[in-house]
């Protein structure tokens, strides 16, 4: 069974009388996890979307038919914070555990070179 945790964000924004500090709190205990390795971003004037699906082999040639599992519509405001906080959370990563390759190709590790 998944652990259910709560988890506390603050934003800040700035109004003609001053700062203004907001608490928001996640309840996260009926959540749906799911896994994606392959995400198509697209847009309108409105909205951005992001439809994610799994495919089960990278490495294949030619035509391949993969199930959009999930699709995530935000607005361009959503979408900007949400790609800032994903390009610190990789900047953090690459800097704990060295560089991200995102070439599957350039992944691989040959036999003949093993």
């Amino acid at each position: 069974m998944a652990e259910s945790s709560q988890t506390s964000t603050e934003q800040s924004s700035s109004s003609e009388t001053g700062q203004q500090q907001v608490r928001i709190e996640l309840d996260d205990t009926n959540v749906e996890a799911l896994y994606a390795n392959l995400c198509r971003v697209s847009s309108t004037p409105e909205e951005v979307i992001l439809d994610l699906a799994v495919n089960p082999n990278p490495m294949a040639t030619g035509s391949q038919k993969l199930k959009v599992t999930q699709r995530v519509i935000l607005n361009h405001y959503t979408a900007k914070r949400l790609a800032a906080l994903l390009t610190a959370t990789v900047q953090r990563h690459e800097q704990a555990f060295g560089r991200l390759e995102v070439d599957v190709r350039k992944r691989l590790v040959s036999a003949e070179t093993t």
